[in-house]
């Protein structure tokens, strides 16, 4: 498929758009929006929360942590085809076309349009949130640090927004729709390929670190229902006696050390990734060695097991684990994030929200394991066989991450008149089709809470 600009363009009246089709209207926001503020009397209505990554959606969709209020009279309504903006997360693009009847945050701006002719609303959902107006937020918006920007309404509505005719919209709507499933398509089949990939990993693990490596090795009941049978020359004892959980609490933490948290370590992997930016914290944390293990006992089905290389602190959160000589770190970290013992772990978790493990539980687990030598032996296999599988995992996480940054290209080019998809021909895209699918959108999706703090979503 070739996509060829429009025959004519003109000069737009926002810097970073350049040119639109000499066709296309161009207005300030104010002719096309008014700015509603009507109020819920009852507080009954379906609550609605606005997310950068899914728009406007029911918030009984979401998995929102932080405080709610108690009562939602006073609430704003909106309607179908009203267009929601998150006041003090505009510049993240907190906002969207509600397809919805419900009431957002007195916080929000409701804004809707004057002449429901005037756009597509899948079209105008697009629009508003690519990058560019983004910028265009930013811009607008005042306030005295980045995460507290506002865009209030009168910036907003002074904003040149783009207006296509009814036609072009829907043309642009189906071509979008039909890409977005090709898409969607896409991204499911490699993430599919990531799982299928992880589970052979984790395999590999599970049957090195509680069979061994000789396939012909003579076994003994190890005592543990869950354990089963072990090479007999394995022992067996309590997690508790083969390391020590140390909790050494502190405020502050040291030049040069780490600052971990629980969303730094990729599951299963342990993968340490922290933040360009300096993190500040207001609470107590823990401080750990090079060597020491990480398990995160919040969640643990996330299997958030790392051992870094450099002190630190990390998140209570984290138990810390130094393993005291029988078995090595290495071992223990696999140990820790094999299959079995996660699910068992998870198994033992209090909390319906926010499931958390207990060092009791934990402690008295009772693990399996050979001497220094063969730890070292199943430690180096591990590290062979797993090698090409992470490439692979690598390979398919940067594809759909490319695949991602095409889709957010092409839907700007698009909704900009960029290219014309008006002689594409396209099959109509229903909504069940598009629901088939699986949504996506990321790894996360953080949904901005009604006083301008972001509730986190699993």
């Amino acid at each position: 498929m070739k996509l060829a600009p429009y025959p004519e363009y003109k000069e737009a009246g926002v810097g970073w758009l350049g040119s639109i089709p000499t066709h296309w209207p161009e207005k300030r926001a104010k002719y096309y929006f008014k700015e509603i503020d009507e109020r819920s009397q009852s507080g009954e209505e379906e609550m609605l929360s606005v997310s950068h990554i899914t728009g406007v959606t029911p918030r009984s969709e979401k998995n929102v942590t932080m405080f709610k209020a108690e009562s939602n009279v006073g609430q704003k309504l909106c309607q179908p085809g009203d267009l929601v903006i998150n006041t003090m997360w505009a510049w993240m693009s907190a906002l969207g076309v509600s397809n919805h009847d419900g009431i957002v945050s007195p916080a929000y701006g409701v804004y809707r349009p004057r002449n429901k002719q005037n756009y597509d609303n899948y079209f105008l959902d697009h629009l508003l949130r690519i990058e560019g107006y983004r910028s265009e937020y930013i811009c607008r918006s005042t306030g005295i640090r980045s995460s507290r920007l506002r865009l209030y309404p009168d910036k907003f509505l002074s904003m040149p927004v783009v207006c296509p005719p009814q036609e072009e919209q829907q043309a642009i709507t189906r071509f979008l729709k039909a890409q977005d499933h090709l898409f969607r398509k896409f991204i499911r089949n490699k993430r599919r390929l990531i799982e299928l990939l992880k589970e052979q990993k984790q395999n590999i693990i599970n049957q090195a670190v509680t069979r061994g490596l000789d396939p012909d090795v003579k076994l003994k009941s190890s005592g543990v229902e869950w354990i089963g049978d072990i090479p007999e020359h394995w022992e067996v004892r309590r997690l508790k006696f083969l390391c020590n959980n140390l909790n050494e609490q502190t405020s502050e933490k040291q030049p040069g050390e780490t600052y971990i948290a629980l969303e730094h370590v990729e599951s299963w992997t342990g993968r340490i990734s922290l933040p360009d930016d300096e993190i500040t914290f207001d609470s107590q944390v823990k401080r750990f060695q090079p060597g020491d293990v990480l398990f995160g006992k919040l969640r643990p089905y996330l299997a958030k097991v790392t051992r870094p290389q450099t002190a630190g602190v990390c998140v209570g959160e984290f138990l810390v684990l130094r393993a005291t000589g029988d078995v090595t770190a290495d071992f223990l970290e696999q140990k820790l994030r094999s299959k079995r013992v996660i699910d068992l772990i998870n198994s033992s978790t209090f909390g319906a929200k926010m499931p958390r493990a207990d060092w009791t539980f934990i402690g008295n687990l009772k693990f399996a394991y050979p001497s220094a030598d063969e730890q070292l032996e199943i430690l180096e296999h591990i590290q062979e066989k797993s090698a090409e599988i992470d490439q692979a995992i690598s390979r398919a996480q940067r594809e759909i991450e490319l695949m991602r940054e095409y889709r957010t290209r092409l839907i700007s080019d698009v909704v900009t008149g960029q290219v014309d998809v008006r002689g594409i021909e396209v099959p109509e895209m229903a909504e069940e089709e598009l629901l088939v699918l699986d949504d996506d959108t990321g790894e996360s999706d953080d949904v901005i809470d009604d006083e301008g703090g972001m509730d986190e979503n699993d």
